[in-house]
């Protein structure tokens, strides 16, 4: 079998690249975020605690993974990929992760979207810090949960589009729109 065309494997290549950073940055904030959760349980939890954390953990897993990653982001990111796998240019090849989270080459809508939720979480986070334990653990137990549900969403998604399904959105990409 001949070698793949140089394109063609340089647009494997940035999408391999796209889809992988997502994963590290979500499992990174994943483990990162454990800490906290522990030292939820090292501060003691009581009923209320407990109730809220449930409650949290739930609406987050539900939330932010299904409805945010699951149904927007992370096929959304994988088709990316797969535009940028089949048409690559150097630029977005480098920038592959923001090309795939819609921060670079897209419409004005997703830019806008993309940027802004960015924006929103970092400004939660720096508030959350503020949070004593245990309730910040609590809430970083949600924002775990959300995550975990997002990081296998990504890879499952992956595994659809490298078996040719159809992914459910569009790429937003700008000469698209």
């Amino acid at each position: 079998m001949p070698p793949a065309p140089p394109h063609r494997a340089l647009g494997l290549l940035g999408a391999l690249w796209g889809v992988g950073g997502l994963a590290w940055i979500l499992l990174s904030a994943i483990l990162r975020l454990i800490g906290h959760v522990q030292g939820a349980f090292i501060a003691g939890i009581e009923r209320q605690h407990f109730i809220f954390g449930v409650v949290w953990v739930l609406a987050m897993a539900l939330g932010e993974g299904v409805k945010g990653f699951h149904q927007a982001f992370s096929p959304r990111a994988v088709v990316r990929a797969r535009c940028l796998a089949q048409q690559p240019r150097p630029l977005w090849i480098l920038l592959a992760p923001l090309f795939c989270a819609g921060m670079v080459h897209a419409t004005r809508r997703r830019l806008a979207v993309s940027w802004g939720i960015t924006a929103m979480v970092v400004a939660l986070v720096l508030v959350i810090r503020l949070v004593p334990q245990p309730w910040r653990g609590l809430v970083d137990a949600g924002v775990v949960a959300g995550l975990s549900v997002g990081l296998l969403s990504l890879l499952g998604w992956s595994l659809v589009a490298l078996r040719g399904g159809r992914l459910p959105v569009p790429p937003d990409l700008p000469d698209q729109a």
